[in-house]
């Protein structure tokens, strides 16, 4: 049975004394699990209101309060990676009141942000920099002779990216002093063996049991094959009771696993290896979702809440309107369809099935859906693998992740010329997630990469068609499309395979003539029928239609450019030398994304920061007109 997030602010005395960590210090060790109840609380209410990431932050209440009661934060260091789960920091480090406007515009930001508050140490939203980022910030205070303490936190998840390993591998290489904590809320821990794993993070973790190592490391190396055996020896012990022997081989001191929602046993492990010099990793398991029996069962739904979804959904006395599909969605059924007619499709995704909507193909070709976890350049070089041999993938994957992957791109699939058909999810600009989500760059990427071929669906149909078509393309092709739903036009049921590198003229007009590459297609719609204006349908970024291009140039005194991407190498600059190779002497505009990072807000909201709404766009109109009849006079 749904359970409703609490409406009403709770009370709660002790968190509402906290505006930093100092004054967490402040308080005892036995009122620290009351202060996590009234955290958790606030949490449940603020999201519930706001919206935004759920569950990861309530499973990381204990951890976080632990860290900032035994660190000496913002002296001492604490890097959060990804930044889900980071509310819980932001509510102990001043930002309580701001936490309900996160993610709206001129709000507190999804993610840890440096200049959003000191206690921000290192900008995140990708996944898996957070130790890379550490060791860089421990390196640089010891070469400094500063004295401060650095943790990095990780989830399992995103633990599963390479860059993640290159950077524990470097850190036992560089001897750092500095700790890597495990969140860990895949997997629970056992009953019976719970207090002998807390037992035996105690004694492990503690300064008797470190000097007795470094003894016996004194004593012993002076005697032929006895530190040998003894190093062996502890080592076989310790790997029979915790999984930390990958992390010991790789030159960290393995701590764990630690119940995460202990707080004693947080503070007194954590007290411990803070004095601990050279690499330290705690393996902490948590509950994701934790103190919200929905989100506990259903981690994945409420990994993040929108507004509306906080809200209970028991009414029956109306019928909801019908739901317009997102992107994502029109591409989650294509692959079902089109993987029923092409035996050889496959599908890969890095750790996006359900953003990118492949449970449905998952659940019906499991034999031919592959999730490779966090790692987007394994999942392109594994894709050009598969059309070495006649398979023709699919690579599910958001436009700022694919960034993750470029080398992978160029050098092994694009060079290869490999029939790899990219399915470019949140190109353009995303809303609320912000800047480092944002698909703003992966035309200007793309295009300059030979081979390629890029699409750009104006609305759901144009989608699914100009899927098909990339798909039938045989060589590298992407089709980039935005976050959310579109006009709402029903893709049809049928797969065409269009005309490559044609544009379509949708309304035809005087003066002049809009370009529009992708989604905001409707914006130019509404702006040409108040100023009489032509609007032609791209659909392609590469092959360009030049000969389109040329025709509306020719017949046209005022040509506007119009994407949601980077203008510079974007669709426009493509425009622009297309003209100027042919010496075009008109009045060119390119709108787009200026050489800006747009900050969080909803993507209304952000297209009309910068004029590339209909308004914006009727405002260039206008100016154009009110300049020819100056001329004219």
């Amino acid at each position: 049975m749904f359970q409703e997030i609490p409406r009403i602010r709770p009370n709660t005395p002790l968190l509402d004394r906290i505006d930093a960590p100092a004054q967490l210090r402040e308080l005892d060790k036995q009122s620290l699990p009351q202060l996590a109840n009234e955290l958790r609380e606030y949490l449940l209410y603020s999201v519930g209101q706001s919206g935004g990431h759920f569950g990861a932050g309530l499973g990381v209440v204990e951890l976080t309060i632990a860290l900032h009661f035994v660190y000496d934060t913002p002296e001492d260091l604490l890097v959060w990676d990804v930044g889900h789960q980071a509310y819980p920091h932001k509510v102990l480090t001043g930002r309580r009141e701001q936490l309900p406007t996160i993610r709206q515009k001129d709000g507190l930001s999804p993610f840890p942000k440096q200049g959003e508050s000191e206690f921000d140490t290192f900008g995140v939203g990708h996944s898996s920099t957070s130790i890379s980022a550490a060791l860089g910030m421990a390196i640089a205070a010891k070469n400094m002779g500063k004295d401060k303490k650095v943790a990095a936190v990780i989830g399992d998840g995103a633990l599963t990216a390479g860059m993640a390993f290159e950077a524990l591998n470097h850190a036992g290489h560089e001897n750092a002093d500095m700790l890597v904590i495990l969140n860990d809320n895949d997997m629970s821990i056992s009953e019976n063996v719970g207090g002998l794993n807390k037992y035996l993070a105690k004694i492990l973790s503690s300064k008797t049991y470190a000097s007795m190592r470094e003894g016996s490391r004194k004593v012993l190396s002076n005697i032929p094959h006895a530190w040998e055996l003894a190093s062996k020896t502890e080592e076989h012990v310790k790997g029979f009771f915790t999984p930390g022997i990958l992390f010991e081989e790789l030159g960290f001191n393995y701590i764990g696993p630690v119940d995460g929602h202990d707080l004693p046993a947080l503070i007194k492990t954590l007290n411990n290896m803070r004095e601990l010099k050279g690499p330290q990793f705690l393996h902490v398991v948590t509950k994701k979702g934790k103190g919200f029996e929905p989100a506990e069962a259903d981690p994945i739904t409420y990994h993040a809440l929108s507004p509306a979804s906080s809200a209970a959904t028991n009414s029956t006395t109306t019928s909801p309107a019908k739901k317009k599909l997102s992107f994502s969605n029109i591409f989650g059924q294509w692959m079902c369809d089109m993987a029923e007619q092409d035996e050889r499709l496959m599908g890969i995704t890095p750790a996006m099935r359900e953003g990118s909507d492949l449970v449905k193909f998952s659940e019906q070709y499991p034999e031919r859906y592959f999730d490779v976890a966090i790692a987007e350049q394994h999942a392109v070089t594994v894709a050009a693998g598969m059309a070495c041999e006649g398979s023709k993938p699919v690579v599910a994957i958001y436009s700022t992740f694919l960034q993750r992957a470029y080398d992978q791109l160029i050098h092994d699939v694009a060079i290869q010329n490999l029939d790899v058909t990219f399915a470019v999810d949140r190109a353009g600009l995303v809303g609320a997630d912000g800047p480092t989500h944002a698909g703003a760059y992966d035309i200007s990427f793309l295009r300059c990469i030979p081979n390629m071929v890029i699409a750009a669906p104006s609305d759901e149909n144009e989608c699914r068609q100009l899927l098909y078509t990339c798909y039938m393309h045989e060589g590298p092709a992407a089709v980039r499309y935005p976050r959310g739903s579109g006009s709402g036009i029903e893709a049809e049921n049928n797969m065409q395979r269009l005309t490559l590198g044609k544009g379509r003229i949708v309304r035809e007009g005087a003066d002049t003539a809009i370009l529009c590459f992708g989604p905001l297609l409707s914006e130019a719609l509404t702006a040409a029928r108040q100023h009489n204006a032509t609007v032609v349908d791209m659909r392609f970024i590469k092959p360009m239609d030049e000969s389109l291009v040329l025709a509306m140039a020719q017949s046209h005194d005022f040509i506007i450019t119009l994407e949601d991407n980077a203008i510079m190498g974007g669709a426009g600059s493509a425009v622009n030398e297309v003209l100027l190779k042919e010496g075009y002497h008109g009045k060119v505009v390119n709108l787009g994304i200026p050489d800006i990072y747009v900050d969080h807000g909803s993507q209304q909201e952000q297209w009309a920061s910068l004029g590339m709404d209909a308004a914006g766009i009727s405002a260039r109109l206008t100016e154009f007109e009110s300049r020819r009849r100056a001329s004219n006079d």
